[in-house]
């Protein structure tokens, strides 16, 4: 391994350990649990790759969740939405 992928991996790996664990989760599955926070926060980001994309993060009993869909997802009116330029989840 070059030293570029030496420090690649190594920046990968400390950028799993400040956020936490992140779970993969279905689209239907991402609003399931938005809807039992008392006040959710949710952040979207859009970005294109042969066609649109919505990424989506919130936290839920201290887990980050994470989907992504090809079209917005819709939420009550409780939850405080928040844009974000992009998303970056570590592989």
């Amino acid at each position: 391994m070059n030293n570029g992928a030496v420090a690649a991996a190594v920046a990968a790996a400390n950028a799993v350990k400040a956020s936490g664990a992140i779970v993969r989760i279905e689209s239907k599955d991402f609003q399931s649990i938005v809807t039992k926070s008392e006040k959710p926060l949710v952040i979207i980001s859009e970005y294109t790759f042969f066609g649109k994309y919505y990424r989506y993060l919130t936290g839920y009993k201290g887990f980050v969740f994470y989907t992504k869909s090809r079209i917005p997802l819709d939420f009550g009116s409780n939850v405080e939405l928040m844009t974000a330029r992009s998303i970056w989840i570590p592989n």
